[in-house]
């Protein structure tokens, strides 16, 4: 009996743990702490990929059209619109809710960084975008839109 009792404790913790982890999941709707816009986290293929959905100021002001990637260091790619632009891509899941090995465009300097998303907690993580070694580089805590 407490053998049976003690397997049934084992596996309803288990069970437990498993759905924990499966909301330690970036796939969703995210904003920055400089909530300049919104960004969805979305599978590509086998990896995850990120966009931007919204921006806070849409339009350039001094155009008033549309934001493009102006600082893009090709040339051929710099009409293109901001909104919607692939951004983040080739993340694949390392251990402990981190996804590595993924790549960052920053489209406000026209660069691109190596990077990490590593939840820490259903509706917050940090991204890491940095060259060479992740000791190195700036981090960001991103919230879950709901």
């Amino acid at each position: 009996m407490k053998k049976t009792l003690l397997l049934l404790v084992a596996i309803v913790l288990s069970v437990a743990g498993m759905a924990s982890a499966q909301t330690m999941t970036p796939l969703g709707t995210w904003t920055n702490s400089e909530k300049k816009a919104t960004f969805e986290i979305y599978k590509c293929g086998d990896k995850l990929c990120g966009k931007i959905v919204s921006l806070t100021v849409p339009n350039d002001p001094a155009t008033g059209k549309p934001k493009t990637d102006s600082k893009n260091p090709d040339a051929k790619l710099r009409s293109r619109p901001r909104l919607g632009m692939v951004f983040m891509q080739g993340f694949k899941y390392d251990s402990d809710n981190k996804w590595d090995d993924g790549k960052i465009y920053d489209p406000e300097a026209g660069k691109t960084y190596s990077c990490y998303m590593q939840m820490e907690s259903a509706n917050s993580m940090e991204v890491k975008g940095y060259i060479g070694f992740s000791l190195i580089g700036k981090s960001q805590s991103w919230t879950r839109v709901k």
